[in-house]
C-alpha cells in the first residue's frame, strides 16, 4: 500500500512520517538548513507478514505544490495531516481538494502536535476537520489527534495503516501492459541510470526491453530495487527503483514514463471531462490556459470547448486539452488543472481519450466519447458496438485502455464483435456483418442487372455505395468473408457474382473455342502473347484484348510478363504448392522444391509462385513460401499435379542469332570463373 502525506507547511508530515518508520525524509541540504520540506520524501513500514507500506511524504508550502501533485499521484491512502496549534489552514483546504479531485477515498485524517493544546482546542480542530471532509470523498475517514513527540495516538495509528494495508490486498497487475511513473532519476558510479517511482500497470521484470515515453528511447531493466532489497520483479501499486541501460541521466526527467511499447502513445491533445472547482472566481472559458498535472508531469496547456461553451465554477463537461508538449496518458486516468501563474487549482478531471482524431466534436463523436467514459473496458466496448454503423477501432481502444491481446480478444467475443482487415483493425457487430452481405450482393446483382456486358463493380465504388466508415482493408477484409461462402467472387479490383460471363457473345465464344484448347494443351508451361498469336494465327492486338477481358472476367490469370494460364490450372498449381508445403516441417518450401514438383523451369516456377502470393494465396518469407490461405473459394477446387517423370523439367529454348549475324565467340569462355 502507498501512503501520501498531505496539509499545510509546517503542520508535522515529515516528523510523523519519521516516527512511524524511523526514515527522516528530508534529505536535500536545502530542506535541512531551512527546516521545511521542498522535494518528495520516501519512506517505508516493513509488515510482519511480509510487504511494505511506503510513504511518500509531500512538501505543504504552496510553492511547492507541482511537487505535492507528483507524490499524490497513483497512491491508496491519505493522511490529511493538521496540526491542532493551527487548525485548518489554505494548503490543508488546496490539498484536500487535490485529493479529492483525484478521486482519493481511502484516508484519515491526523491532527498532529496534540501535546501543545488540550483537549477543548482538539475538538474544535477536529469540528473543523470533520466539516472540510464533509462534501469530499473522504468523508467517513477517521480523525485522530496524534503527538510524534510524546506518542500519545501513534500506537493507534500505525494499527489504523496496517489494518488498511492488510485489507486493500495486492492492486491487479494482469492484463495489462507496464506503466510505470517516473518521480527521481539519478546516476550512480558503476550502475548509470537509476529512476524511482510507481508501478501503475502491469509487472516489470529484470532484463525488460521498453521505452521511455514520451521521448520514445528504447532501455532494458537491468536490475529493480523495492526499499533497497533486489527484487527480480515488481507489480501494480508497489515503489521501487530501476537500474535501466539504454538511457543517460539528462534524457529522463520527472514525469516520463517507462512503458511497454504496444501503449507508447505520445499525444498533445486530450479529450476529457472536466470538473471546476465550487470555490472559483469566474468561469474557466474556451482557449484558458492552464498547467496540466497527470500524475508527475506538469505541462502547460489550452482548455478547449465547445464554440460558446464556459463551465462555471462547480460545473462539470467534456472538453479537450491542447498541450504544449507531448505526454502519456490512459483512459481514466486523474489529472489536475492549475492556473497559467500556477498558483491556485483551477479544478481537474478525468481522461476519455488521450489519443482522440484531430476532427471537430460532432454528433457521432460526443456519443463515442459517451461510450468511452465507461470506466470498464467491457462496458464502453458494448456501448460502442451498440452503435451498429460504426466500426470499432481496435488498436485504439486496445492502447487506451491498456489491454492485453488476449484480454481484448474475449472481450470483442463477448461484445459480438468481428475483427475485419489483416491487421485486424477493427471490427462490426455480427448484425452489421450479416447487413453488409446482404447487401453486398444485392449490390452486385443490380450493377449485372443494369449492365450485363461489364465484367463487375469496382470494389472502390462498392466500397463507397455500401460501408464508406470502413478502411479499404478493412472493407476488403470483408469481401474475402462473403466471397469465401461462394455469394461473390473478387477478382482484382472487380467485384461479380460467381459464374458471371461478361464475354458471353458470338464472336468471344468463337475465339473461347480456339484459345481455350490452346491453352489447356500447353498446361504449365503456355506460350507468352507474342508466340500464342501467330501459333493461333490471330492478329496480337485482338488477341491481346480477348485476354485481357478474359482475365478481367476472372477466366485467366496473367503470370509474368503476358503469359496466360486457365482458371483451373492455376488451381492445380495452388493445389500442388499446398501440397508441397504439407510435406515440409514448417510449411515452408523452396522455389526449387516447387519446381521440381510441378516438372517446368525454375524461372517459370518462379512466376507462377509471385502470381500465387499476388492472389494471397501463397506467401513469401526471405527465400521460402508458405500457404497464405486456402485457394478453393478463389480459383476452385483441384488436386495436385501428379510427380514429373524423371529429366522432364522443361528447359528454355537457346535463342538463335539472328540471320545475318555472326554468333559472337565469348572470350571468357576458357576460363573458369
Amino acid at each position: 500500500m502507498i501512503v501520501a502525506t498531505a496539509g499545510h507547511i509546517d503542520h508535522g508530515k515529515t516528523l510523523l512520517v519519521k516516527t512511524l518508520t524511523g526514515t527522516d525524509t528530508d534529505r536535500l541540504p536545502e530542506e535541512k538548513a531551512r527546516g521545511i520540506s521542498i522535494d518528495l520524501g520516501f519512506a517505508y513500514l516493513p509488515l510482519a507478514e511480509g510487504g511494505l507500506i511506503g510513504f511518500v511524504d509531500v512538501p505543504g508550502h504552496e510553492r511547492f505544490i507541482r511537487n505535492m501533485l507528483a507524490g499524490v499521484s497513483g497512491i491508496d491512502f491519505a493522511l490529511l495531516i493538521v496540526a491542532a496549534d493551527d487548525g485548518v489552514m489554505p494548503q490543508t483546504i488546496e490539498h484536500l481538494q487535490i485529493l479529492d479531485l483525484l478521486r482519493i477515498s481511502r484516508g484519515a485524517a491526523v491532527i498532529t502536535k496534540a501535546d501543545r493544546v488540550d483537549a477543548t482546542r482538539i475538538e474544535e480542530v477536529r469540528d473543523q476537520v470533520k466539516a472540510l471532509l464533509a462534501p469530499t470523498l473522504l468523508a467517513d475517514a477517521p480523525i485522530l489527534p496524534v503527538s510524534a513527540i510524546s506518542g500519545s495516538g501513534m500506537a493507534e495509528l500505525k494499527n489504523l495503516l496496517l489494518r488498511e494495508a492488510a485489507a486493500k490486498g495486492q492492486r491487479s497487475a494482469a492484463g495489462q501492459h507496464l506503466r510505470y511513473a517516473i518521480d527521481r532519476a539519478f546516476s550512480i558510479a558503476g550502475s548509470g541510470t537509476v529512476v524511482t517511482g510507481t508501478v501503475f500497470n502491469g509487472t516489470v521484470h529484470s532484463g525488460d526491453k521498453l521505452v521511455i515515453s514520451p521521448a520514445g528511447r528504447e532501455v532494458r531493466v537491468r536490475s529493480i530495487q523495492i526499499h533497497g532489497k533486489t527484487a527480480t520483479e515488481a507489480r501494480a501499486g508497489e515503489r521501487c527503483a530501476l537500474n535501466l541501460t539504454g538511457a543517460d541521466v539528462e534524457s529522463v526527467r520527472r514525469g516520463d514514463w517507462v512503458m511497454a511499447e504496444a501503449i507508447h502513445r505520445p499525444t498533445r491533445r486530450i479529450d476529457v471531462r472536466l470538473n471546476v472547482l465550487p470555490g472559483e472566481g469566474k468561469p474557466l472559458k474556451h482557449w484558458t490556459p492552464v498547467h496540466l498535472h497527470l500524475a508527475t508531469a506538469d505541462v502547460t496547456a489550452r482548455v478547449s470547448l465547445k464554440r460558446g461553451e464556459a463551465l462555471n465554477p462547480g460545473q462539470g463537461g467534456i472538453g479537450q486539452l491542447v498541450l504544449d508538449d507531448a505526454i502519456a496518458a490512459l483512459h481514466g486516468d486523474r489529472f489536475i488543472l492549475r492556473d497559467q501563474s500556477s498558483t491556485h487549482t483551477l479544478g481537474g478531471g478525468v481522461i476519455i481519450d488521450p489519443i482522440p482524431p484531430a476532427s471537430r466534436r460532432s454528433k457521432a463523436r460526443d456519443a463515442t466519447l459517451a461510450a468511452l467514459e465507461s470506466a470498464d473496458h467491457v462496458t464502453a466496448l458494448a456501448a460502442l458496438a451498440a452503435e451498429d454503423k460504426r466500426p470499432v477501432d481496435l488498436a485504439h481502444f486496445e492502447a487506451i485502455f491498456n489491454l492485453l491481446p488476449e484480454i481484448a480478444a474475449a472481450a470483442y467475443a463477448k461484445a459480438g464483435l468481428v475483427p475485419l482487415g489483416k491487421d485486424r483493425c477493427f471490427a462490426i457487430t455480427q448484425t452489421r456483418l450479416t447487413a453488409l452481405n446482404q447487401g453486398a450482393v444485392k449490390q452486385v446483382g443490380a450493377f449485372h442487372q443494369a449492365q450485363p456486358q461489364a465484367p463487375g463493380i469496382e470494389i472502390e465504388t462498392l466500397h463507397q455505395a455500401l460501408a464508406p466508415e470502413l478502411d479499404s482493408d478493412a472493407f476488403g477484409h470483408l469481401l474475402r468473408l462473403i466471397a469465401d461462402q461462394r455469394q461473390i467472387e473478387v477478382h482484382s479490383s472487380l467485384v461479380r457474382k460467381p459464374g458471371h460471363d461478361s464475354t458471353a457473345n458470338s464472336a468471344d465464344v468463337k475465339l473461347w473455342e480456339t484459345v481455350q484448347p490452346a491453352l489447356l494443351s500447353a498446361r504449365f508451361n503456355p506460350p507468352p502473347l507474342k508466340e500464342l498469336a501467330p501459333l493461333l494465327k490471330l492478329k496480337d492486338a485482338i488477341l491481346k484484348d480477348f485476354l485481357y477481358r478474359q482475365m478481367k472476367a476472372g477466366n485467366l490469370y496473367k503470370v509474368g510478363a503476358e503469359r496466360f494460364y486457365l482458371k483451373p490450372t492455376m488451381a492445380v498449381l495452388a493445389a500442388t504448392a499446398q501440397a508441397v508445403a504439407a510435406k515440409q516441417p514448417n510449411g515452408q518450401f523452396t522455389a526449387a522444391q516447387y519446381r521440381d514438383a510441378i516438372g517446368i523451369g525454375r524461372t517459370l516456377a518462379i512466376e507462377i509462385l509471385e502470381a500465387l502470393d499476388g492472389i494471397t494465396v501463397t506467401q513469401r518469407i526471405g527465400d521460402a513460401r508458405k500457404m497464405r490461405k486456402d485457394f478453393v473459394p478463389i480459383l476452385g477446387s483441384a488436386e495436385p499435379a501428379p510427380p514429373p517423370p524423371p529429366g522432364a523439367v522443361a528447359k528454355p529454348q537457346a535463342q538463335k542469332p539472328a540471320a545475318g549475324k555472326p554468333q559472337q565467340r565469348s572470350p571468357f569462355r576458357n576460363n573458369r570463373y
